[in-house]
């Protein structure tokens, strides 16, 4: 099994920056992938920006040239930094990871962009 604790989230203003972060109960070598979802109100879960163990790294055409993922190894930790960031940002942020085939996810973070 993997826990995953997110952190990062808050209220900013229109062309603002955030950064979340998600830390992993286990070395992130061992995760087949990891990544970042959102949720907004009233609206499906969808993928923000992915990272594979390869280091294949794919984002929503929404988010590109605005958000980064990295992860840092020795901390089993994954950050998205979220740059320019727009009121249709304002979602819950959700941490993905698959292991062993299966999707785990954190208890997710509010991001809202408001001014």
């Amino acid at each position: 099994q993997v826990q995953l604790v997110e952190s990062g989230g808050g209220l900013v203003q229109p062309g603002g920056s955030l950064r979340l972060s998600c830390t992993a109960s286990r070395t992130i070598f061992s995760i087949n992938s990891m990544g970042w979802y959102r949720q907004a109100p009233g609206k499906q879960r969808d993928m923000v920006a992915a990272m594979s163990s390869g280091d294949i790294i794919e984002y929503a055409d929404s988010v590109k040239g605005r958000f980064t993922i990295s992860r840092d190894n020795a901390k089993n930790t994954v950050y998205l930094q979220m740059n320019s960031l727009k009121p249709e940002d304002t979602a819950v942020y959700y941490c993905n990871a698959r292991y062993r085939s299966l999707p785990y996810w954190g208890q997710g973070t509010q991001v809202t962009v408001s001014s």
